[in-house]
């Protein structure tokens, strides 16, 4: 089951991500620097990008916020091979990765805005709290696949 966490900028989402030996927490690759921040990405230029997804590289790709996404296509093993996977992704390529893979989208929020019709997380408390309420909205849409 592949798990997309979908939300606005600004909700939590990546710091809510954490590891956990039953789930795969993806690393995505972004053409922006490495900023050390809360979310750990693989920083590539735009022409490294370029090149890495011509050469499939990615299970998808997306640009968004001026930036190039990439979700490394070595997730598909690990899809064939039952095991969760966890990756923050744009809305714009829910559908595509639907169309690939088993998915669940898993939505994070913070108190404003409209919810839409999915799992969604509401991260209005402490960071413990907010990923709690991650781990629980993973394993409702996962029906209990893998452990987190």
């Amino acid at each position: 089951m592949l798990i997309l966490i979908v939300g606005p900028s600004g909700a939590g989402k990546d710091t809510l991500l954490g590891g956990d030996a039953g789930v795969r927490f993806v690393r995505r690759v972004i053409t922006r620097d490495d900023d050390g921040g809360e979310e750990g990405h693989e920083a590539v230029t735009e022409e490294a990008f370029r090149v890495r997804e011509a050469a499939v590289d990615f299970a998808l790709s997306w640009r968004a916020h001026g930036l190039r996404y990439g979700v490394p296509a070595d997730i598909a093993p690990d899809l064939a091979r039952g095991r969760v996977v966890v990756v923050n992704v744009s809305r714009a390529v829910v559908a595509e990765a639907a169309a690939r893979f088993p998915v669940a989208v898993v939505e994070i929020t913070a108190p404003t805005g409209m919810l839409a019709e999915r799992q969604v997380v509401v991260n209005d408390g402490t960071v413990e709290e907010g990923a709690e309420r991650l781990r629980a909205a993973i394993r409702m849409a996962s029906g209990g696949v893998g452990r987190v």
